[in-house]
């Protein structure tokens, strides 16, 4: 090339650059292969339970908003952002008996599995959903929601909500109590009986009346894998994290060997290859995912059986 043309390449860089141009073929980013996927990792019970009491001799529910420890595991991208995944949140709630967690409603769609402890209850949009141990409660996006603990021993949970996505998204949005303006809700013994259901303005709503889904009818929502049990590979472009809710065993998460026991949690970071077994006994996992939303927006892949790492 010659030096009027090498002038000429730097004098039309300079133009673009000052119109808030940049040629996509010299963008280090453009057209590279995918990265790798990123590592599991996991929460031992064992490991973090003495830390989570420390958090209740620093922080009570009625100075901050919520009593909450976030899951962030060692990739830079996700403790810059405070996150568990590209698109999950998972924290460790702690109320002691007596407390209470003011309400408030946000857009970001979040749920509670009780880990420990009984005797507390989840008021959505009005509605008392009492919380055991293994119990699912549900707050759909923009339910206000409040916390109150009339047991005899701390109480601990997992909160896992869509807060990354929705952050990236720009929905994200929050409105502090006292609640108002609370909605409709209908017991939960109206919708116990299949194909039968009462006539409401539910119909219009895109998320279940139900909020309460107690561990004795929550099988739906859980991995289950019996004595020695070895699952198919499988492979997916979701995001989960896992939280143990019986028994024990082992997960190949691509290149690693994620063990768990009783109340450990773990991610499932998108793309690698993936295969649960038990140990010895039967175990079940509850498994929380963006799979749903990557298949609204038609980016779900899955691949089952015989895959290569």
């Amino acid at each position: 090339m010659s030096a009027v043309a090498r002038s000429d390449i730097n004098e039309i860089r300079k133009a673009w650059k000052e119109a808030n141009l940049a040629p996509l073929w010299e963008n280090a980013r453009a057209h590279r292969p995918p990265p790798l996927p990123e590592a599991a990792y996991l929460w031992s019970w064992d490991k973090i339970r003495p830390l989570i009491s420390a958090a209740i001799d620093v922080a009570s529910p009625e100075v901050v908003e919520r009593r909450v420890l976030q899951l962030v595991p060692p990739v830079a991208e996700h403790q810059d952002e405070q996150q568990t995944s590209r698109t999950l949140s998972a924290n460790i709630q702690i109320l002691l008996p007596g407390e209470k967690a003011r309400p408030h409603r946000h857009t970001m769609n979040a749920l509670r599995f009780v880990l420990e402890g009984s005797g507390a209850t989840t008021i959505v949009d009005g509605k008392a959903c009492r919380m055991e141990e293994g119990d699912l409660i549900l707050t759909p996006s923009w339910t206000w929601h409040e916390h109150i603990h009339e047991g005899a021993e701390p109480i601990v949970w997992l909160d896992a909500l869509d807060v990354p996505f929705q952050r990236y998204m720009g929905t994200g949005a929050f409105e502090p109590g006292p609640a108002a303006d609370m909605p409709e809700t209908i017991a939960d013994a109206a919708f116990a009986v299949a194909n039968v259901v009462p006539d409401t303005n539910y119909a219009t709503k895109d998320y279940s009346p139900v909020f309460r889904y107690p561990y004795a009818t929550m099988d739906c929502f859980l991995v289950q894998l019996d004595a020695d049990a070895v699952t198919l590979p499988f492979r997916t472009t979701a995001n989960s994290v896992c939280c143990v809710v019986e028994g024990s065993g082992e997960s190949q998460v691509g290149g690693d060997t994620i063990r768990w026991n009783k109340r450990d949690i773990f991610t499932l970071p998108q793309g690698n290859r993936i295969v649960h077994k038990s140990s010895g006994g039967t175990a079940r996992l509850f498994q929380v995912s963006d799979r749903d939303m990557y298949a609204r927006l038609g980016l779900l892949k899955e691949e089952y059986g015989n895959i290569s790492a």
